[in-house]
């Protein structure tokens, strides 16, 4: 799964990377520890141009009677959604860019679970795939909603735990935020894992685990001494 990921640039840079143009952006700042239920950076194509904006991580279906649901639902898993109600509709028409540079995991080990941070080797902005959509409350308040969508692990991955998020090469993050391919076999095309030789993973502090803490420390490699006894 994905529960945890970072976003660690500033807005200007985020715009840039996306080409992301006008003044109508969320605040934005670096973030070192983001958790579902928060408000998360997402980028969407309106049929004209990107849109960079905020939704809530933990999609709520339309129907839903409680947004609670949204917590059982920051994931969806890339070989069933087309099947699943909640998500079947968003892939083939709610499709965004969840920007990281960055996502946490705990490595089972012999004396306790070991958080790691996964990068991209040479440490740049990339795009997990996610859906998105809107929930009406009662008192007719919208609530945009999102989740990030996953698959089967690399081998990089497939050591520390047995999911991790899609993440959309440059090549494919245009396809999958063109709203007129709808075809599930194609999307289905760019749901793979993600080549491990472009990736590496290191020990960081336990303090990641308090979603209380977000700080620069929390990105930082712990010393060989630190970690936790490897099985």
């Amino acid at each position: 799964m994905c529960g945890r990921y970072t976003l660690t640039v500033t807005l200007d840079e985020l715009m840039a990377h996306y080409w992301i143009n006008g003044n109508n952006v969320p605040f934005h700042q670096p973030k070192y520890n983001i958790a579902p239920g928060q408000l998360i950076p997402a980028i969407i194509h309106d049929g004209t141009t990107r849109r960079l904006g905020e939704l809530k991580w933990g999609l709520v279906p339309p129907w839903a009677d409680d947004p609670k649901t949204g917590f059982m639902m920051i994931n969806a898993r890339a070989e069933t959604a087309a099947a699943k109600p909640a998500f079947a509709g968003p892939l083939q028409r709610k499709r965004c860019l969840i920007p990281a540079d960055g996502f946490y995991e705990w490595k089972i080990t012999a004396s306790g679970k070991q958080p790691m941070r996964i990068v991209m080797r040479n440490r740049t902005l990339f795009s997990m795939a996610g859906l998105y959509e809107s929930w009406i409350a009662p008192d007719g308040s919208k609530v945009s909603t999102c989740t990030i969508v996953t698959t089967q692990p690399n081998e990089l991955k497939a050591s520390i735990h047995n999911r991790m998020p899609v993440i959309l090469p440059p090549e494919a993050e245009q396809i999958w935020l063109d709203r007129s391919i709808t075809s599930t076999a194609e999307l289905q095309k760019l749901l793979q894992p993600y080549p491990p030789e472009e990736m590496e993973a290191y020990a960081v502090s336990a303090a990641v685990g308090s979603v209380r803490n977000d700080s620069p420390e929390l990105i930082l490699p712990i010393p060989q001494a630190d970690q936790l006894e490897l099985f």
